[in-house]
């Protein structure tokens, strides 16, 4: 059998759903006869006629009606196998902002995928999101809400969770107990503008464990000023995911929040709709093989509207 071309195996698909030359041939940008010549050429490499046409009408012969999906199948193969390809290239250049926590391999899993340009402007999860809803980002790793997806017309994936924790005035013993949620405070900022995702998030976790909130104004969510609030508060405070990693003073201590043990998501976002190779690449292979991260156990902690919340759809 002589060898069959994937154009021509597209022209079959055009004429079978259109049932009429002429309109897949405006359809396929291509003059009609041509379709037609190409259409007899592929039923003679095949060996079996495609179509019953006369000057009326045209219809699928059983053979053609019977090879229509698996050339539907095969040309959806192709496509896979060049949108594949196209993911490896590595090539193309692709903008990703974040807060302050990145996946610690990113590079290495990205590499042979794209050429990821990390965005100098730091800036807050609700700012971040929307730049990638505005174009001014590809991606971006931040905290989102269901109601944030929807608003701004991005998708998002899981990629990493800190687990909070709780800072105090430490003690004459060694030992450094669990503190309930419902016994701590949480900081929230008038600053808005910097402040709007750890405030919502702080507000529903005092709402729905009963740990208390702190109004401050001097934007002493993290750093040393942190360190002052703790010192005056008579209970422990709970560590916003941006001071995770911060070391504390030596008369100040870590302790586990429990009852429930309280998550902070990071979410990898982009835009609905998203068609190129090189940002779809960096979402498959930064989200592959990630797991729940613990944020599904039976004594976590997430807000309702939390995107890989257990109940979200």
């Amino acid at each position: 059998m002589a060898r069959v071309e994937l154009r021509q195996l597209r022209y079959f698909v055009a004429v079978a759903e259109e049932l009429n030359f002429g309109r897949a041939a405006d359809r396929l940008l291509i003059a009609g006869p041509s379709l037609s010549q190409q259409i007899k050429a592929l039923e003679r490499d095949l060996g079996v006629r495609l179509f019953d046409r006369d000057r009326r009408s045209v219809s699928l012969t059983p053979a053609g009606a019977a090879l229509l999906p698996h050339t539907r199948a095969l040309l959806e193969g192709a496509d896979d196998l060049k949108r594949r390809a196209g993911r490896l290239s590595g090539s193309q250049a692709v903008r990703l902002g974040y807060v302050n926590w990145l996946p610690p391999d990113l590079s290495s899993r990205t590499a042979a995928v794209a050429r990821v340009h990390l965005d100098a402007w730091v800036a807050p999860s609700h700012t971040q999101a929307a730049r990638v809803a505005d174009g001014s980002l590809d991606l971006a790793v931040c905290w989102v809400r269901g109601d944030d997806l929807d608003r701004l017309k991005l998708r998002a994936h899981l990629i990493g969770a800190d687990r909070l924790y709780a800072v105090a005035k430490g003690g004459d013993s060694g030992d450094v107990p669990d503190v309930a949620a419902h016994d701590t405070d949480v900081l929230i900022d008038d600053d808005v503008t910097s402040w709007a995702s750890w405030n919502v998030y702080g507000e529903e976790l005092a709402q729905t464990t009963g740990a208390r909130t702190v109004r401050i104004s001097d934007g002493a969510i993290t750093g040393p000023a942190f360190f002052d609030h703790v010192r005056r508060c008579t209970r422990p405070v709970v560590n916003c995911p941006k001071g995770q990693t911060s070391l504390l003073p030596s008369d100040l201590v870590r302790r586990e929040i429990v009852a429930p043990k309280v998550y902070w998501t990071w979410s990898l976002v982009w835009r609905e709709g998203e068609q190129r190779d090189a940002v779809l690449g960096v979402v498959d292979a930064l989200c592959d093989g990630v797991g729940d991260l613990g944020i599904h156990a039976a004594d976590a902690w997430l807000p309702a509207d939390d995107p890989h919340a257990p109940s979200a759809p």
